[in-house]
């Protein structure tokens, strides 16, 4: 009987044993083999106790996507250190938070943002060493070319691997703490739900700091899959690796899905190898995954979770993407993945709501978080004693256990007594062809309290009629839930994931007036 793993680290030893010579590791023109991947996480463990580096220490990491990710992350498995992943979408005051908030000792940037940490100079407090990964100044190789130690340290399982931070839609963000056996958790778990094959190829297309990546990464190691690393997202790019490389497994971010199927080029690509494709992050409009489902062939997968749970939580499968006859569970976050338990608890009480009844998503597995690094506090607010964490989501389950997710429950708008969940009044909105981009925020009302005002971004060619789009949600929503204004802008404010910040819709309405919503 195999040992089960107790790092991420062990994943590695387990398929450089399994298959030394085969490909695992593809960045561009260059590839590499198990065997010789494992040399090169080797050497990177022996370079950070060479450093001074032990478990509970950390290193940052700020870079588009690179195979260092995958090589530092492994290396860390097997010393207890933690790779901190920066987003490389922050503005430079936000990395600056971040590395200190981290206490990183070390940190490996790529070339295109050596510039942004130089500019950050003695701000920075923690950081004694920057190596560069990549350009005409490229330390990274030099850093590797240490002989592998028998004396590197060996991690256990609640040693942090990785640390995330969340998209900080209110506040500073949070650092999220994985520990090996919550992403050992998720393997595990996701296990049963996946179809992989002996000859398999992973495409790691989106940012690799985001929790989707650490999926992917985690399953297709723990698999022995071939894992391709695309430096960015771009579409036409990202066609032809899908086609060339014969990918079978990846995940999509729902916007990029649809700029990909729009694509003239889309149709003349061979992507008769994916199998899987997941997506998720943010809502898809129907519309849209209509277009998809047209130009990609293989099987669809929608994917539900969180950093804090190391990533998928629930998945609408592949058989109810196709299942005509209940074409409206596509409006479903699907069902709970093994080893997770979801139930709607009532957001003031935390009592079990019954069955079809709204409330918020409460989530216990053994795939969550160690914690939030440095904030008890917080950690505490959203785990509970007996180890439920409680979401933020609001949604329902319906009789046959698919989760419907609404909004956060933060933005909930209360009018006159109802509530109103401004996904449901957006997701109505998406589907006019006037409109590219949409969020829906509750505003002041004298009578009502608050009531939903539509916030809109016209789509190219179009010219949005406020009357019109007010007409369309009346024929969709009950009258309580439309819209009773509508505002057009040329753009909304997103965060550096990409998240829509409502607080900042909201704050221009709200000015003068006491809320609990801003």
């Amino acid at each position: 009987m195999a040992q089960q793993p107790n790092t991420v680290y062990d994943l590695l030893v387990r398929q450089v044993r399994a298959h030394p010579d085969a490909e695992a590791l593809r960045y561009g023109d260059e590839g590499w083999t198990w065997a010789q991947l494992g040399d090169r996480v080797a050497r990177g463990a022996a370079a950070l106790v060479a450093a001074g580096l032990g478990p509970g220490d950390r290193v940052a990491l700020l870079d588009f996507n690179h195979p260092s990710w995958l090589e530092i992350s492994l290396a860390c498995a097997q010393v207890g250190t933690t790779n901190v992943l920066v987003n490389f979408r922050m503005a430079p005051a936000e990395i600056e938070y971040v590395l200190n908030d981290s206490g990183a000792t070390v940190l490996f940037v790529g070339a295109e943002f050596a510039e942004v940490v130089a500019s950050l100079g003695d701000r920075l407090t923690t950081v004694r060493r920057v190596i560069q990964i990549g350009g005409s100044a490229d330390e990274y190789e030099g850093w590797l070319d240490v002989e592998p130690s028998r004396q590197a340290y060996r991690a256990v399982s609640e040693h942090g691997v990785l640390q995330l931070y969340t998209s900080g839609t209110t506040g500073h963000p949070k650092g999220v703490v994985l520990p090996n056996r919550s992403v050992l958790a998720l393997c595990a778990n996701m296990e049963s739900s996946l179809e992989w094959r002996s000859g398999d190829s992973a495409l790691f297309a989106m940012p690799m700091f985001h929790i989707a990546s650490v999926v992917l990464f985690g399953t297709s190691l723990a698999e022995g899959a071939r894992m391709v690393v695309s430096r960015t997202p771009d579409p036409v790019g990202l066609l032809d690796v899908l086609e060339r490389e014969r990918i079978t497994h990846t995940f999509l971010v729902p916007a990029l899905m649809g700029i990909i199927a729009a694509l003239p080029s889309a149709a003349a690509h061979d992507l008769s190898a994916l199998r899987w494709l997941f997506y998720g992050a943010s809502p898809i409009p129907l519309s849209v995954l209509r277009a998809c489902m047209k130009v990609f062939p293989g099987g669809f997968a929608q994917v539900y979770g969180m950093t804090e749970a190391a990533g998928v939580v629930t998945m609408l499968g592949q058989a109810e993407h196709t299942d005509t006859a209940n074409e409206h569970r596509l409006l479903s976050a699907g069902k709970v993945i093994t080893g997770a338990c979801v139930e709607i608890r009532d957001v003031h009480t935390g009592a079990p709501v019954p069955t079809g009844h709204p409330g918020e998503v409460w989530i216990h597995t053994d795939q969550l978080m160690g914690g939030y690094w440095n904030n008890s506090e917080a950690t505490a607010s959203v785990i509970t004693e007996d180890g439920w964490y409680r979401s933020g989501d609001g949604g329902h389950l319906d009789q046959d256990g698919y989760l419907y997710l609404t909004d956060r429950i933060k933005d909930l708008i209360i009018s006159g007594g109802e509530n109103i969940y401004p996904a449901e009044i957006e997701r109505v909105l998406d589907e006019h062809p006037s409109v590219l981009d949409v969020t829906v925020v509750g505003v002041p009302d004298e009578k009502w309290g608050e009531v939903p005002r539509a916030v809109v971004v016209a789509a190219t060619g179009h010219t949005i009629d406020p009357a019109q789009l007010l007409a369309h949600c009346r024929v969709h929503l009950a009258s309580y839930k439309c819209p009773k204004s509508v505002d057009v802008v040329d753009a909304l404010p997103r965060n550096a994931t990409g998240k829509i910040l409502k607080r900042d819709v909201r704050a221009r309405y709200w000015r003068g007036h006491e809320s609990h919503l801003v």
